[in-house]
């Protein structure tokens, strides 16, 4: 759980890097953001991980899981997921996570897809851009930044007891985000995945 107070002044743990919102009702959400990651990943030779942090055990933190959990679903090509209901990346297991994936992979671009908590007037908005999160900052956890880009769904409002927040939110929202942000990161492999083919064939 990220703390993002869109329209605030608490949003320095992005590393002061450039930030986007959407309203994931825009019809042009899934589009927009998804031609954002292509035009920053398609010059890659690396391997792309979506990171997708959070728990089952929490409603509003259950977002990167079953964005996870919903891309697992799918035939990605060029897209590798770590973290689902099933298989959850969390406070407790995170550090090791990431310390596993850098020992698979010295140089891999990961995108860290995890759950805020924001204003009134920003539940609902989809956050992306470059740069870092901190997982758990929300709820006071000191967690590892992590990402080398990022995509935070605002789940609710955040800034006074957050944990009891978190377990009132609404599943229908959190699907929501989580179906959105899954068609994006699709969306973005497809793209990816024909550049792949393209090339190949080219070099017939």
């Amino acid at each position: 759980m990220s703390n993002v107070v869109y329209g605030g002044n608490s949003m320095n743990h992005f590393n002061k890097h450039h930030k986007i919102s959407i309203d994931y009702t825009n019809p042009h959400c899934i589009l927009q953001i998804s031609n954002f990651f292509y035009s920053k990943l398609n010059m890659l030779d690396t391997n792309i991980i979506v990171l997708c942090i959070g728990t089952d055990r929490s409603t509003g933190d259950s977002y990167g899981p079953l964005t996870g959990t919903l891309l697992s679903h799918s035939k990605l090509r060029k897209i590798d997921i770590i973290g689902t209901l099933n298989s959850p990346v969390h406070a407790l297991n995170i550090e090791k996570t990431i310390q596993s994936i850098y020992q698979s992979d010295p140089t891999p671009f990961i995108i860290a897809i995890d759950a805020s908590l924001g204003q009134s007037k920003s539940v609902g908005q989809i956050i992306y851009g470059v740069g870092q999160i901190e997982p758990g900052k929300a709820v006071k956890k000191k967690l590892p930044p992590i990402g080398d880009m990022f995509i935070t769904s605002i789940v609710n409002i955040g800034g006074l007891m957050e944990y009891t927040i978190l377990q009132s939110t609404r599943l229908s929202l959190v699907y929501k985000l989580a179906y959105k942000t899954a068609k994006i990161i699709q969306l973005t492999d497809f793209y990816l995945s024909r550049d792949t083919h393209h090339l190949s064939i080219n070099e017939r």
